[in-house]
């Protein structure tokens, strides 16, 4: 059965366009028409979702083709956007970046999803040339439907018609021509922008959402949103299971980097989530059988995470008590005895891992992955497989080898992760709904101990 699904994709032409600027305040100039607005983003990032679900209300999804599967991707997309008047979809990078032939880019998802393309164009300092990277976009892959462009950091008015009057010689409608401000720009940080749990601010978010509505024209991305082509759809995800068991998971200012979709493919199989900070809570909440404890940025927390010593006792004390545990890249760091800051300050952590996470100034690794289980642990038997992503600014002592990589980008061979009884823990981000068998094992170790 097909059903409407109005949509359309802010893609850019380079990361640093602006997408997710004029994508948050475009949603809230939606929110603001009385449109019920359904956020995605393309790829894996954490951090533009938390900005989507802060400018209309509600979660935002992560459509990774490499993290969880084409089908699942659309699934995903459908069921998030069943009840939507519109979806808005930033992309991720460039259009056409992603691994070996395009795989995980924007524009394969737009092909997957049937979706309309804006391209933002960072026009700074060109004039025509800006026309000419367009036609280039255009003309690049036709299979992909590029509605037009947004013309962003423009100088003056005739600049911006300069630009325009190539466009329209070319046929490539623009859908807004936004003015050079850098009240705009929203803060960053050496993983990209800084969470919305840390740093949010009503009155930049207003700015940039009056900035929108001034100078793109949202009525006509309304209509080409919703002249998008019906698409095939199933019935929504069945009805969770009756809970069966409590999994712990840590959620505040340090530890944020979560995919809702992944959580509920815990939750399908009988979890109830309970959400807990390592930043304020003294101690677990009670009666739990599993702990979780995701990415975010430990080392800028890390101060406020020593002094808390009374949590991490206990998260010693579970891990040595047998409670099933799995930690992700700032998890990771945390479970360890100690984290080095930027500047080569050490903070005591919670000492489960014996060993060290170093901050550096230098990206360390970043990149999709096909991981196997080189050993039995809390996540699945060895020789299980799935797809992860890894983003790190950081470096580590500990021995690690409980997943044998392959980077998808490279054909890179390297190990990952460490796994001490009922811990498991790496760099790696997985995404449960492209692996529910690692989904299904933790929850089975968590079980396993409640009995």
């Amino acid at each position: 059965m097909k059903s409407n699904f109005p949509r359309l994709i802010i893609s850019a032409t380079q990361s640093g366009s602006g997408k997710t600027t004029i994508t948050t305040g475009l949603l809230i100039a939606l929110k603001n028409r009385g449109l019920n607005v359904q956020p995605c983003k393309v790829g894996p990032d954490y951090i533009d979702t938390g900005w989507h679900a802060l400018a209309c209300g509600k979660p935002s999804h992560n459509l990774d083709s490499l993290l969880v599967g084409a089908d699942n991707l659309q699934k995903i997309f459908t069921d998030a956007a069943r009840d939507a008047d519109i979806s808005v979809i930033e992309g991720v990078m460039g259009l056409f970046d992603g691994t070996r032939n395009g795989h995980g880019s924007t524009a394969e998802i737009a092909k997957l999803l049937d979706a309309p393309v804006v391209l933002v164009v960072d026009a700074k300092s060109m004039g025509a040339s800006a026309a000419a990277i367009a036609l280039g976009f255009r003309e690049f892959d036709k299979s992909v439907n590029l509605a037009g462009v947004i013309l962003n950091r423009l100088g003056s008015d005739s600049h911006a018609k300069l630009i325009v009057d190539a466009l329209d010689k070319l046929g490539i409608k623009v859908f807004g021509t936004i003015r050079r401000n850098d009240e705009f720009k929203l803060p960053e940080r050496h993983l990209g922008l800084v969470p919305i749990t840390e740093n949010f601010s009503a009155d930049v978010l207003q700015k940039i959402c009056a900035a929108v509505e001034n100078q793109v024209d949202v009525d006509a991305l309304i209509d080409v949103a919703r002249n998008s082509k019906p698409l095939e759809t199933t019935p929504k995800s069945l009805k969770l299971k009756a809970k069966s068991l409590t999994i712990a998971v840590a959620r505040d200012s340090a530890f944020n980097f979560y995919y809702d979709a992944s959580l509920s493919v815990l939750e399908s199989f009988g979890a109830q989530i309970i959400f807990f900070s390592p930043l304020e809570d003294e101690t677990l909440p009670a009666d739990v059988d599993g702990l979780i404890i995701g990415g975010g940025f430990p080392e800028m927390f890390a101060a406020q995470l020593e002094r808390n010593k009374k949590i991490r006792t206990e998260i010693f004390r579970a891990a040595n008590d047998g409670l099933p545990i799995f930690a992700e890249c700032g998890g990771f760091m945390y479970l360890m005895n100690r984290l080095i800051d930027f500047e080569g300050k050490s903070f005591e952590m919670c000492g489960v891992i014996d060993g060290a996470a170093t901050m550096t100034r230098k990206l360390q690794r970043v990149g999709y992955v096909e991981a196997e289980l080189s050993a039995d642990c809390v996540l699945g038997s060895r020789g299980e497989k799935f797809f992860a992503h890894e983003f790190h600014y950081s470096t580590t002592d500990v021995a690690e080898n409980i997943f044998a990589c392959k980077r998808l980008r490279t054909g890179e061979n390297f190990t990952a992760g460490v796994s001490v009884e009922n811990v498991a823990a790496s760099y790696l981000h997985v995404h449960f709904a492209g692996c529910p068998h690692v989904a299904k094992n933790f929850v089975e170790a968590c079980l396993k101990r409640r009995r």
